[in-house]
Formats: C-alpha cells, structure tokens, sequence
C-alpha cells in the first residue's frame, strides 16, 4: 500500500511553528513545538497587562507627588473631570514631571 504524506498545509504549519519555537531548547516534536508557542503566548499576553498595570501605578504616583501640597489625587482627578479637563494620566504624569510651571497651571484652574 502506497504511504500518504502530510499535506502541504499541514506543512505550512509545522514549519510556522519550527520557526517561532526556533529559540527554545530541547524540542523534537511537533507537538512539543505547539506546546512551547502556545505557552509562550499565553505568558506575552499576562506580562503585558501586568506592564500596562505598573504604568498605570507609576503616573498615578507621579501625579500623587506633584498634587502632595495642594489636593489629593483623587480630587485631582474628580476635579478634573467636573471642570472637563479631560488629560490621560500618563500627559499629566509628564507634565507633572517635566513643566512644573504648566502642571501647576492645570492646578489652579481644577482648584478654583
């Protein structure tokens, strides 16, 4: 009986994820290579909410240190929605670091 062979899609595939796992040590099987991708996947996708997280925490605390002597933060940031001063936190953590003078300007108008 004639032996069948793989298609070539199926081809395609096991070469696409030979080259992603590429890198990794120890691999021989097909099957370990999707398993390798998959988790390696799995964990980009974890590790960059969590760096999105540690951004978020360090503008809220750069803009905690530049409000310290007028207003909390979270004033800070309920006054500025009132009055519609719409400013990401990471524009007024580079303010806030930056141009003193413009981040107090902001102050005064969320303050008066």
């Amino acid at each position: 009986m004639v032996r069948f062979k793989i298609g070539y899609i199926t081809q395609k595939c096991r070469i696409h994820y030979r080259l992603f796992a590429s890198t990794f040590l120890g691999l021989t099987s097909t099957k370990q290579f999707t398993q390798k991708k998959n988790k390696a996947l799995v964990y980009a996708h974890h590790n960059k909410i969590k760096k999105r997280i540690s951004f978020r925490c360090l503008w809220i605390t750069r803009l905690n240190a530049g409000t310290l002597n007028n207003i909390s933060y979270n004033l800070f940031m309920h006054n500025m929605y009132k009055k519609r001063l719409i400013i990401n936190r990471k524009i007024c953590a580079q303010i806030a670091i930056s141009n003193k003078k413009y981040f107090y300007i902001i102050l005064n108008e969320i303050t008066n």
